[in-house]
């Protein structure tokens, strides 16, 4: 079963089952997908759709750092709970253990010796863990890997 048809399922089972949090972030990520399929004029495929996940984990966790700031608890655990639903849709996450390894192996492998290889390094690491790692831990652990 390909991630569409997942992702059509579960807006169907949500709704039978009146799990609003789960109808609603499933609703948002297959109009992001429709969105960008008709501005692109492409069909999606899992990897595009893992994509377009990744970005709206991304702004839920954005959004979750601003809450926190604010004090506002009613959004703070509706945003949290829109992150579990959104991460279920994600491969397994690496943990933080993997992902300095694969840092570290990668910036041997680019022979990068300061903070002026980031690009590099960045480049070549995105790719070995699209959709599976945040970029924020994978800037902060190529940070301290160099220093």
């Amino acid at each position: 079963m390909s991630l569409k048809e997942k992702l059509q399922e579960d807006l169907k089972s949500s709704m039978k089952n009146k799990d609003t949090v789960r109808k609603s972030v499933v609703t948002l990520i297959r109009a992001s997908i429709k969105q960008y399929e008709v501005d692109n004029r492409v069909e999606l495929d899992d990897e595009g759709i893992i994509d377009i996940i990744s970005k709206q984990l991304k702004q839920r966790r954005d959004a979750l750092d601003e809450f926190a700031k604010a004090n506002r608890e009613d959004l703070i655990s509706e945003t949290e709970a829109e992150i579990k639903v959104l991460k279920e849709y994600l491969p397994q996450q690496l943990s933080e253990e993997e992902l300095n390894e694969i840092v570290k192996l990668t910036i041997s492998e680019v022979g990068a010796t300061s903070m002026k290889d980031m690009g590099k390094i960045m480049s070549v690491i995105r790719p070995k863990v699209k959709g599976r790692a945040d970029g924020k831990l994978i800037n902060e652990l190529v940070k301290a890997n160099l220093q």
